[in-house]
């Protein structure tokens, strides 16, 4: 061999091991930057570390999450260690407190006892990624010292049931026709987008309650995809032995297998209370046998369903075009009741025509008498 040959033969393996060389270099580098954020694996997982749990996840749905991994130090400086004076209430997530964020930022905090689970990181993540102006945010989690939190956007003006009812934030507060059909519409909007998914989320607790309203009184729909999750970490549907009016006669008090026609129902009741300005719970005269429907019409005839706080603040058509969609959401069977875009189609509707005849005509009438003609 000539020493051409050899030295062409020594220069091309020099080559070949300076280009391993460079390879292995980055190899090496990105496996140290990795590790430097996300540390402490192990086999069973890939990480004892939730947050690392979410950043796969992210990986898998080519994204990063908008769910962020607050600590717990985080969360109790928010809440002064989750003092008295910081909770709200209780919900269907456990209790609920304001928090006040070192960047200022202010936020509800629910809170339950659990322990650290990669269902709970990988459900929190995949909700996270849901966003509608009329659905709550959720912005975080944390899961230490035994205790599972979700953090939340807070809404100033609280619960409606604090202004429709429970008169805790202005006990002079009323609530105009128009206010409650914007309130109806917005939260009809939320339940629709959610539907509107692929796949759909059901939201199986879905009230009054947990529809909030913003400092513009902008209703948004609270705990979507939270009773999913709350199957998910407890391994099976949760139960509840209080009376839920707003639960679907049709699905059953434990029926994790609700549909979108459970989650219209539930909207009729929430319907039915923004009309008569009383908690279905508070409904002293239903009987065992009589459904909601049947209480309605029974009320409409007799001229007292309809708040009397509404008196002279809407039209006649207006009334009576909402009470026909709200009984038809609560009808029977389900398979008749509309599908959630087709009752925010109808409230922009009654909205709209409610507006514009008010604004020539004044507002409306004070008292509605119907009776059994609106059902012919």
């Amino acid at each position: 061999m000539s020493k051409s040959s050899s030295a062409a033969i020594v220069g091309g393996a020099v080559g070949a091991l300076a280009v391993v060389a460079i390879v292995v270099g980055f190899l090496w580098f990105c496996k140290t930057q990795c590790n430097k954020h996300f540390p402490n694996k192990n086999s069973e997982t890939g990480s004892s570390d939730p947050s690392a749990i979410a950043f796969s996840i992210e990986l898998n749905r080519g994204g990063p999450s908008s769910a962020r991994h607050f600590t717990m130090r985080e969360l109790e400086q928010a809440t002064k260690h989750f003092d008295e004076s910081s909770l709200l209430g209780f919900g269907s997530f456990g209790l609920v407190y304001k928090g006040l964020l070192r960047d200022g930022t202010v936020v509800a905090i629910k809170r339950r006892p659990g322990a650290p689970r990669q269902e709970f990181v990988s459900e929190v993540a995949y909700l996270s990624e849901i966003h509608h102006r009329n659905l709550v945010k959720i912005l975080g989690y944390c899961q230490e010292s035994g205790f599972q939190m979700l953090v939340f956007e807070y809404l100033p003006n609280g619960s409606i049931c604090n202004h429709l009812y429970d008169n805790k934030y202005d006990p002079s507060s009323k609530l105009e026709f128009k206010q409650r059909l914007s309130i109806a519409l917005g939260a009809a909007k939320g339940l629709s987008h959610l539907h509107g998914l692929r796949p759909p989320i059901i939201h199986q607790n879905f009230q009054t309650a947990n529809v909030l309203v913003d400092e513009n009184f902008i209703a948004k729909v609270s705990d979507a995809g939270i009773a999913k999750l709350l199957e998910k970490i407890e391994a099976g549907p949760s139960r509840t032995s209080s009376v839920n009016f707003f639960q679907d006669p049709e699905a059953g008090p434990s029926d994790s297998a609700s549909s979108d026609v459970s989650d219209v129902y539930s909207f009729g009741v929430f319907l039915m209370e923004l009309l008569t300005g009383q908690e279905a719970l508070g409904i002293d005269s239903l009987g065992s046998n009589e459904s909601l429907s049947q209480w309605m019409q029974s009320r409409l005839c007799a001229n007292n369903l309809v708040d009397s706080r509404l008196a002279g603040k809407f039209t006649l058509e207006g009334m009576r075009d909402l009470i026909r969609l709200t009984l038809q959401c609560l009808s029977f069977p389900g398979e008749g009741r509309p599908k959630m875009e087709m009752v925010v189609v109808e409230l922009d509707r009654i909205q709209e025509k409610e507006m514009a005849m008010t604004t020539v005509m004044g507002e409306g009438t004070d008292t509605i008498t119907l009776g059994s003609a609106l059902f012919t």
